[in-house]
């Protein structure tokens, strides 16, 4: 796990921009906290930070490779899991492995395998290749995005990093946020459409994409999908493809050269990982498995149920760890860290985020990198099994807009008066929705149920997974951490994609096939738990804090923040602690203290980038 950075530029020598490179490079260095190297060329310069995870003296970057008297070059981020059935392909036709680090076998299978490689691959990863002979940079991205790749073309030069910070230190490029970037930040956020950012001429290679820069341009191409056919198989035959599917991409992702533990809270999904890699320790006779969770001071006084939040973690996690006998650790977060890592988390992702929901994450990491560099989480499952309560309630499934984004009036009001006259938010959101419903095949054996289920578990896959699969990577990574995702293997999802959705909420449960394939493995407690999201804090003291903060922010009336919202509203905001906002802003989690520590972000967000606002 790492960052890059690279410019090309087929019509001009870049030797005078190499300072321009270095710091680039040097904005991922908490992406790449243990290595960084370079290479640099007439027309290209690449750039490197490395978290090393994997054969830490032989997987060096960026890597050259020779070979019939053509140069290759790779920068690369994230991990391969097949590199078994790579290598074997390579060695029978001769090429030469000198490590066993998988950036040299991602980059000989591309000189073996050209642009089909993406179709060989079956990992998290965004890299860029160069090719010598032929001037020509190919840029890919994993199935479902889990590893980030940005973009901009300024002046000939095709400028692109694994984060946007890193594109923002080229000269000459500006932070401008136009109608649309206002509407992504306003109306889809804290998601964004795939392929696009907030700010205008800067753009996101969508997940399972590649492109190639040459002499004729920029050619960007979508190589997988998931696609509706018939499921023929029985339930018996169902039930032990999803468990061979999910054994095997847990087992293929605890492979590490460093500390590797599990994120544990005691829900199905956590635990199932959980299961897997206490019995992979076993077997290899590993050192006994480390897991992980995240509780805040109080919590327990303070915790009240909801219907989306049923019930809390411990009793669970106790269960599993005295079950599969885990050295289990707490990471307990209080108020003022929480509130003061909102900026950091911020910064992590270049934009306003999920709140505290962000930086509880981000400070949970930074706790466990002392001790592990790698970790397994549940993280979509929820997304691929349809384990969300919008699946389920009739509200949601009625809204007709994203369901875990509903308070559209409510989102329109937060605009400012002379920008909101400009902007229809529900036209933009609308627009977004229906293109992305489009993309959906509905088959004519399709059931009423299973027709309207692709749809929502399609929304769900491309948008709300998306956000969370962000947040993993950012959080994990500012603090030189790896999150790895078993359930979002693209073989499981493709499988599981064309369950009928009579069988894949089985007997009416969120993630019913699930739980039943689980049920002789897992106790009957966390089998039967009702789903429960990433815990946050129930202590009053932060609503306290964040609705400090934000009072401090909107008492200087030369605070950004009143340039582009609302401000009267805010205020409502305020005296309401929250309620004027009738919704959660976001999912399940992002109540009031969440959108009021959202608009504290909006405002660290527009003092540090000082966009420029173009309508």
């Amino acid at each position: 796990m790492c960052g890059f950075v690279g410019i090309v530029n087929l019509k001009e020598n870049l030797d005078s921009k190499k300072d321009y490179l270095i710091s680039m490079n040097n904005t991922l260095g908490k992406r790449g906290p243990d290595e960084c190297g370079y290479y640099t060329d007439s027309n290209i310069l690449l750039a490197h930070r490395r978290l090393s995870v994997i054969d830490p003296e032989g997987g060096k970057q960026p890597m050259t490779f020779k070979y019939n008297g053509n140069t290759y070059v790779i920068v690369y981020n994230g991990q391969i899991y097949n590199t078994k059935e790579l290598k074997e392909t390579l060695m029978q036709n001769h090429i030469k492995l000198e490590t066993h680090s998988d950036t040299e076998i991602l980059l000989k299978s591309y000189v073996f395998y050209k642009e089909e490689i993406v179709n060989k691959l079956n990992g998290i990863f965004a890299f860029a290749i160069w090719n010598e002979k032929e001037r020509k940079l190919f840029i890919a991205r994993d199935h479902f995005g889990v590893k980030p790749l940005y973009y901009t073309i300024y002046d000939n030069n095709l400028i692109f990093a694994s984060e946007v910070k890193a594109i923002l230190k080229y000269p000459g490029i500006e932070t401008i946020i136009d109608s649309q970037g206002i509407s992504e930040l306003f109306g889809i956020g804290p998601a964004h459409t795939n392929g696009i950012t907030a700010f205008k001429n800067i753009y996101e290679l969508p997940p399972a994409n590649y492109a190639i820069f040459n002499e004729s341009g920029f050619h960007k191409e979508r190589y997988w999908k998931l696609k509706s056919k018939p499921h023929t198989d029985s339930f018996e035959e169902t039930c032990d493809k999803v468990l061979f599917l999910l054994e095997d991409s847990i087992k293929n992702q605890l492979v590490s050269d460093v500390p590797l533990c599990t994120f544990l809270s005691g829900g199905l999904d956590s635990s199932i990982i959980t299961l897997y890699a206490s019995q992979y320790y076993k077997e290899h006779n590993l050192p006994t498995l480390n897991t992980y969770s995240v509780d805040y001071i109080d919590n327990d006084k303070n915790f009240q149920k909801t219907d989306f939040q049923p019930n809390s973690d411990n009793y669970y996690i106790d269960l599993m760890k005295n079950k599969l006998n885990t050295i289990h650790h707490v990471v307990m977060l209080d108020t003022p860290e929480l509130a003061s890592s909102l900026e950091d988390a911020m910064i992590a992702r270049d934009f306003p985020g999920m709140a505290d929901v962000d930086s509880s994450l981000l400070l949970f990491c930074k706790n466990v990198k002392p001790e592990a560099t790698v970790t397994l989480t549940g993280e979509c499952a929820d997304e691929i099994f349809g384990g969300y309560p919008w699946f389920f309630r009739e509200d949601a499934l009625n809204s007709g807009t994203f369901p875990w984004s509903i308070a559209l009036k409510e989102r329109q009001q937060l605009l400012n008066p002379g920008i909101s006259k400009h902007i229809n938010l529900k036209e933009y959101i609308n627009f977004r929705y229906n293109e992305s419903l489009d993309d959906v095949e509905i088959l004519d054996c399709d059931s009423k149920e299973t027709a309207e289920k692709r749809k929502i578990s399609h929304l769900t896959l491309n948008w709300f997974m998306q956000t969370l699969l962000d947040r993993s990577d950012r959080m994990g990574m500012y603090n030189g951490f790896e999150i790895r995702v078993p359930f979002c293997d693209y073989r499981l999802a493709e499988y599981v994609w064309n369950i009928p959705w009579e069988i894949k909420a089985l007997n009416g449960r969120e993630k019913g096939l699930l739980r039943y394939i689980m049920k002789d493995k897992l106790p009957a407690e966390i089998v039967d738990r009702k789903k429960s999201p990433y815990p946050k804090t129930w202590n009053p003291s932060y609503l306290k804090t964040v609705k400090e903060m934000l009072t401090k922010i909107m008492n200087n009336k030369n605070a950004p923040i009143n340039n582009l919202l609302n401000r009267e509203y805010i205020l409502q905001i305020l005296e309401t602690d929250g309620k004027a906002f009738t919704r959660p802003w976001f999912g399940q989690l992002m109540t009031g203290p969440q959108l009021m520590a959202y608009l504290c972000q909006v405002n660290m967000w527009l003092e540090k980038y000082e966009p420029r606002i173009e309508i």
